[in-house]
């Protein structure tokens, strides 16, 4: 059961199918029909909610606005249907949460277990994004919470920061009689992708940058990144928690004495006129 109206269900389901077609034939009415309510949607907010193009249906800006106020919305109305009718008639609820594989792993899943037993109605996806365009997957609704750098957090966006990342500089043990300048000079950093500046980062705080080589290698998969380390192809930086086991089996070693840089990050999400309980709930676990 749905408390939107016709337009605004026929105008999300376009925003997920990205196409007419996929739209009716979800609602078991004519193609023509979703366009006559996107058109009557659009006239009465005076805007165009869609652009077309040869990948479908994209939002516009005021498509992706309506878009976060329609599952706000829709979120508070599963809420309160259940709270009238009874838990057991509660419909499913769909929330994501998009971060960086070292956070997602080590807290956002972990954290969240004990809040997917507790709504049971609740069915709730991790999106894995290693890449620094988190903001985008808020700004277009395809994920409701974000952990982005402080710099992407926008005014209309709420926040709360979390533990710090702790990222330290490491090396594969192979490298242990080496001295520290002689790597930095010599060898290759490896790195997620070309955007990715922690390494450099790391460097620039501890003084370290202008005795470094600064040609790359990417690989944009943690698990990657630890093998290419670990095999000699250069070195770079690793969250501590996610370095550690690595550490402990000596297949990587630190190239800077153990010293830590940290990175601020915050779980965030569009500001709602209230937050509902297991949303609420979601934002408490994550630390």
């Amino acid at each position: 059961m749905s408390l939107l109206n016709p337009q605004l269900d026929a105008f999300m389901l376009v925003a997920q199918c990205k196409t007419i077609h996929g739209a009716a034939k979800q609602l078991h009415i004519t193609q023509t029909g979703i366009t006559q309510r996107i058109r009557s949607l659009e006239t009465r907010l005076k805007t165009a909610l869609f652009t077309r193009t040869r990948r479908g249906m994209l939002l516009t800006p005021e498509g992706e606005a309506l878009l976060r106020y329609c599952q706000s919305a829709r979120q508070l109305a599963d809420e309160t249907l259940a709270n009238i009718a009874g838990a057991g008639s509660a419909s499913t609820t769909h929330v994501s949460i998009c971060g960086p594989s070292s956070i997602m792993h080590a807290r956002v899943i972990p954290g969240c277990v004990n809040i997917i037993k507790k709504y049971p109605h609740l069915q709730m996806q991790f999106e894995v994004v290693d890449t620094e365009d988190r903001d985008k997957w808020l700004r277009s609704g395809a994920s409701q919470l974000a952990i982005l750098q402080k710099e992407n957090i926008s005014l209309e966006m709420d926040y709360k920061y979390l533990r710090p990342e702790k990222y330290i500089l490491v090396c594969t043990a192979k490298w242990q009689q080496r001295k520290r300048l002689e790597i930095l000079q010599q060898e290759h950093i490896v790195d997620f992708n070309i955007t990715d500046q922690m390494t450099f980062n790391y460097l620039k705080y501890f003084d370290l940058f202008e005795h470094a080589r600064i040609e790359r290698h990417f690989v944009n998969r943690p698990e990657s990144m630890a093998l290419m380390l670990a095999e000699g192809c250069g070195y770079g930086v690793l969250t501590k928690e996610f370095a550690q086991p690595y550490l402990d089996n000596k297949k990587l070693i630190l190239l800077n004495g153990g010293k830590i840089y940290e990175n601020k990050m915050a779980l965030t999400w569009y500001k709602r006129p209230q937050l509902i309980n297991y949303f609420s709930d979601i934002v408490d676990a994550i630390k």
